[in-house]
């Protein structure tokens, strides 16, 4: 009797293999929060032990500290529902890779309209009909003009790349 006890104990526990991927995975997740501005993680609403940890191991230099410091973190990972942690680091990533693919898009369109002038404009016109013409063609001719100063064609570049992030933003909702 006292066998069938012992094995039905030893069944329910996780197998050390088990626990070692654990303990990587709640590692992992602190190594990804480390890397975290500082109002982010205070947004996370994360336990003061496993904040001030983290805080620590964003001020650690040496690569020997800084690996016990993540195991440390990883140890105080392990007393945290890491589900939410982990749908916080989620939307994040996927809210910086949106505004990654925008600003490439803002840039290709910046770039196309810089190369090929009235024939690109007239198709994002197509696009965007509530674009104000005159203003975009107006810092088309300043960026490409061979008569004006280069800085102040740089300067038409860049307003004219923030005149298209405007007009994005405004016409695909987030």
């Amino acid at each position: 009797m006292q066998d069938d006890e012992d094995t039905q104990d030893f069944d329910e526990r996780p197998s050390k293999s088990a626990r070692k991927r654990e303990a990587a995975a709640a590692q992992d997740l602190g190594t990804r929060l480390i890397a975290l501005k500082e109002s982010d993680l205070v947004a996370l609403k994360l336990p003061e032990r496993l904040l001030d940890a983290i805080l620590l191991a964003k001020r650690i230099t040496a690569r020997g500290g800084l690996a016990r410091q993540r195991q440390y973190i990883g140890k105080l990972m392990r007393d945290v529902d890491a589900a939410p942690l982990e749908a916080a680091l989620d939307a994040s990533s996927r809210g910086a890779q949106i505004d990654a693919e925008r600003h490439k898009r803002t840039e290709a369109w910046r770039a196309r309209l810089l190369a090929e002038g009235p024939k690109a404009l007239d198709e994002l016109l197509k696009w965007c009909p509530e674009a104000d013409r005159k203003t975009l063609q107006s810092l088309i001719d300043k960026a490409t003009g061979t008569r004006v100063d280069s800085g102040s064609r740089e300067a038409a570049s860049r307003e004219l790349f923030r005149s298209l992030r405007t007009l994005f933003e405004a016409s695909i909702p987030r």
